[in-house]
C-alpha cells in the first residue's frame, strides 16, 4: 500500500510528493498529461522567490528531477475516480490501474477557457498569456490585447495598463460584467479603450509569433484587425473536479470548497492547488498548497 497517492503533477502535485518523501513516505503521483501545469505555458517566471528567471519547463524538469531523487514513483495515467474504502482509497485510472493508499491528496489544477480559434495553442507562450502577474513585464511600453470582461479579465487589464502602453479589452458581449469599481478604476487610465460586442475571428501572425487578431462586431458583421503585441485570455478557468465530488465538497463554480488547511469532509483525502477555492492562483500558492496538505496527510498516517 502507498502511503501518499497524488492526483496531478503540477506544482502542487509535485511538491505534495516532495514534502511526503521529506517525511519517509511513499508518494505516487499519476499524471495525465505532462508534469508542471499551466506554469509550462509561461516562458519566463521572474517571481519565484530564490530564482532570478526560469522558464516554466525549467520550474518542472527541476522539480519533477527533485522528487525523483527523493525517491517518489511517478505514473502517466488519467484518474477517473477515488473510493473511500476507510483506511485505504481505492484510485482508478482510465487505463486499468488500480491502486491503493493510505491517503489520497487531489491536485488536479484547472485549465484555461480558449477562444477556440485555430492554432491557438500553439501560440501559448508566443503572444498569447494568461497571468499580468506572470508576463507582463515582458510586454512593457508594448500593445496587449486582454479577451473577456468579468472581474478577472478587468483585474488582469488594470496590471497591465501600469506597463503597457497600450490597453485594448476585447469583449464578447455589449457590457462589461466585472464589478463597477474595477471598471472605473480600468477605464481611468488614459491608456485602456474597450471595443464590445464582438466575435474572435482568427489570429493573426507572422513568423509564428502573434501580431494581431481579426474581430468582427456581432451585430453589424463589420470585421476589423487589430495589431497587438500580446493577448491575454482571461475568459475563465474550467476545474476538473467533478469525478471526486462524492469526497470533497465543490462551490458553485466546481472548485474543492476548502481553505488553506487542504482538508475535505472526507478523513484521508486532501486538495491542493489552483483545483481549490482560493483568491490567488499562483506558483507560490501551489506549492504552498502542495506542503500543507502533504503534512496533513503524514499527520493522518501517524495517527496525530
Amino acid at each position: 500500500m502507498i502511503d501518499v497517492i497524488i492526483v496531478g503533477g503540477g506544482p502542487a502535485g509535485m511538491t505534495a510528493a516532495l514534502y511526503a518523501q521529506r517525511n519517509g513516505k511513499q508518494a505516487l503521483v499519476i499524471e495525465k498529461t505532462g508534469f508542471g501545469g499551466q506554469i509550462t505555458h509561461s516562458p519566463k517566471v521572474e517571481n519565484y522567490p530564490g530564482t532570478l528567471s526560469m522558464s516554466g519547463n525549467e520550474f518542472a524538469e527541476h522539480t519533477l528531477d527533485q522528487i525523483l531523487a527523493q525517491g517518489a514513483q511517478i505514473e502517466f495515467e488519467t484518474v477517473v475516480s477515488v473510493e473511500d474504502a476507510g483506511d485505504s482509497k481505492i484510485v482508478k485510472t482510465e487505463e486499468g490501474g488500480v491502486y491503493e493508499g493510505r491517503t489520497v491528496i487531489l491536485a488536479t489544477g484547472v485549465k484555461h477557457r480558449m477562444l477556440g480559434l485555430e492554432g491557438e495553442e500553439d501560440l501559448v507562450g508566443e503572444g498569447i498569456s494568461f497571468c499580468a502577474v506572470c508576463d507582463g513585464d515582458f510586454y512593457a511600453d508594448k500593445t496587449v490585447c486582454v479577451a473577456g470582461g468579468g472581474n478577472s479579465a478587468l483585474q488582469e487589464a488594470i496590471l497591465l495598463a501600469e506597463k503597457s502602453s497600450e490597453v485594448i479589452m476585447l469583449q464578447d458581449l455589449e457590457y462589461f460584467t466585472g464589478e463597477s469599481r474595477l471598471q472605473d478604476v480600468l477605464f481611468s487610465k488614459p491608456n485602456v479603450r474597450a471595443i464590445t460586442n464582438v466575435k474572435f475571428n482568427r489570429l493573426i501572425t507572422a513568423d509564428g509569433i502573434l501580431t494581431g487578431v481579426e474581430v468582427e462586431d456581432r451585430t453589424s458583421g463589420q470585421t476589423q484587425q487589430i495589431s497587438c503585441d500580446g493577448l491575454f485570455v482571461a475568459i475563465g478557468l474550467i476545474p476538473e473536479n467533478e469525478p471526486f465530488a462524492d469526497l470533497a465538497d465543490l462551490n458553485s463554480y466546481g472548485y474543492f470548497d476548502t481553505d488553506e488547511q487542504c482538508l475535505t469532509k472526507t478523513p484521508g483525502v486532501f486538495v491542493a492547488g489552483d483545483c481549490r477555492s482560493k483568491f490567488v492562483r499562483q506558483l507560490t500558492t501551489a506549492t504552498a498548497d502542495g506542503a500543507t496538505a502533504a503534512l496533513a496527510a503524514c499527520r493522518y498516517i501517524n495517527g496525530l
